[in-house]
């Protein structure tokens, strides 16, 4: 699996830090997403598929 992350498109909601606070983070200026971890081990996967499921700007993508 691996993941990238569009900042353009990042609304700063915050939900894939709840979601998977070991791939994604937000900067402290204005909460745009900040991908920690681009090949999340397998355990993972489910977690971050959600995040970027329920990801309000779209701004996250998973592939593999």
């Amino acid at each position: 699996m691996k993941v990238t992350v569009d900042q353009e498109k990042c609304c700063g909601a915050g939900t894939c830090v709840l979601l998977a606070p070991d791939v994604f983070d937000q900067r402290d200026e204005d909460g745009i997403v900040v991908l920690l971890d681009e090949t999340p081990p397998a355990e993972l996967e489910d977690v971050v598929r959600e995040a970027a499921s329920v990801c309000p700007g779209v701004a996250i993508s998973v592939t593999g």
